[in-house]
């Protein structure tokens, strides 16, 4: 089936999903308030000053609600072919894979360790070394859990890389590691104004769910429900945590979004083109720090101003203007990939992405130099949202 034309049968299978939806979302609203008094009591706060331009005490344990949202959500899925009447489990999406509950428990597990990484790095502010080593064994929890790249598509030719058989297992680790580390890295980093990562998010959310009920054959209609959780969750988040915040996620937040969008983008079978081409941008925006960091002599894990969301507010424009850009770049090219098909018109699809975040990033950057507007450094470390 096609986006056009795949229709769900039966007609109120759809409901199941508004009620996942609905439930995180308001599980998740509720919940904030009562995670945002912890944090503070907790200690787990950024206060004003210095490069962080927010006013008042914030606390930073956002990401323990969203956390808590989406787990909530999915054990529900879980419990209700247990609670509802015989008749009524028709209303439920059918799994078709024996594997879906052992991949689900890696998730969950994972996402367990992030909350605790994160919690304590936002108390500890642990170094680059051991974030590093948590996150290799993050990957490999989800590795265990059957969440690993083992097919590939070759955009070049039709198929896959090395064939049906798809990557050897000396390639698989290695190659799903990056993968996890990349999309951890990426969404820290990108957590630096108000609402933007909780946004992005939202929107990967929907652009997957779309795609596994959709696009994806055969259709993933269980899976489906997972992204439908975490979506619900950013939307509950979202009005707390838009400009003007008053809960950041910290690296609760990051690290926990990081972990479940990379495992998603795995076991939905979204094919990691369609991940890229959402969260182009950012991604873009790690390489370029890391290659310009390095050419300086700077560590790629040093905190600083040197990102592209944080460049373009020392130029003037403003944090909503920012974040509703950056959510119209990631909606506009993850609606590109529910409409084309063929690897190949992905393919093309990234490389003008690319060529377009490249020519901004490359702007952003001469602009901020030119006005010395960027810094890098200890001053700028830890609680840069604004």
């Amino acid at each position: 089936c096609t986006f056009a034309t795949c229709t769900l049968a039966p007609v109120y299978l759809p409901m199941i999903y508004l009620a996942t939806l609905v439930f995180a979302l308001g599980f998740t609203y509720l919940v904030t308030p009562w995670v945002g008094r912890l944090g503070l009591r907790w200690g787990l706060a950024d206060q004003p000053g210095g490069r962080r331009r927010h006013k008042g005490i914030i606390p930073r344990t956002g990401g323990l609600a969203l956390f808590l949202g989406f787990t909530a959500t999915v054990l529900c899925t879980l419990l209700l072919p247990l609670l509802l009447p015989e008749q009524l489990t028709t209303w439920l999406p059918l799994r078709n894979d024996n594997n879906e509950l052992r991949r689900l428990a890696a998730l969950l597990l994972g996402s367990a360790l992030c909350v605790i990484t994160g919690l304590l790095d936002d108390r500890f502010e642990l170094g680059n070394l051991p974030q590093y080593a948590i996150q290799i064994a993050l990957a490999v929890i989800a590795i265990s859990g059957l969440i690993f790249i083992k097919h590939v598509n070759n955009p070049f030719a039709p198929g896959l890389f090395f064939g049906e058989a798809g990557l050897p297992w000396w390639l698989v680790w290695p190659v799903t590691i990056f993968w996890f580390l990349f999309m951890i890295n990426t969404v820290n980093w990108l957590d630096g104004l108000s609402g933007l990562v909780t946004g992005v998010t939202a929107i990967l959310c929907a652009i997957l769910a779309l795609h596994m009920l959709f696009v994806a054959e055969p259709s993933q209609g269980s899976v489906a429900l997972l992204p439908m959780a975490l979506l619900g969750a950013s939307l509950g988040f979202l009005p707390h945590n838009f400009a003007p915040a008053r809960i950041f996620m910290g690296s609760t937040g990051s690290y926990f979004l990081g972990y479940a969008l990379a495992s998603l983008g795995i076991i939905g079978g979204a094919r990691l083109a369609t991940v890229m081409l959402v969260l182009g941008l950012p991604a873009l925006d790690l390489i370029w720090l890391v290659v310009t960091r390095w050419r300086r002599g700077i560590s790629p894990g040093q905190g600083g101003r040197d990102h592209l969301h944080f460049r373009l507010a020392d130029l003037g424009i403003s944090e909503r203007a920012i974040v509703l850009g950056y959510w119209g770049f990631c909606a506009a090219f993850g609606l590109v990939t529910l409409l084309l098909n063929g690897a190949a018109q992905k393919i093309t699809a990234l490389v003008m992405l690319g060529i377009l975040a490249l020519g901004v990033l490359y702007w952003a950057s001469q602009e901020t130099v030119r006005r010395g507007s960027c810094e890098t450094g200890p001053e700028a470390q830890k609680g840069n949202q604004q």
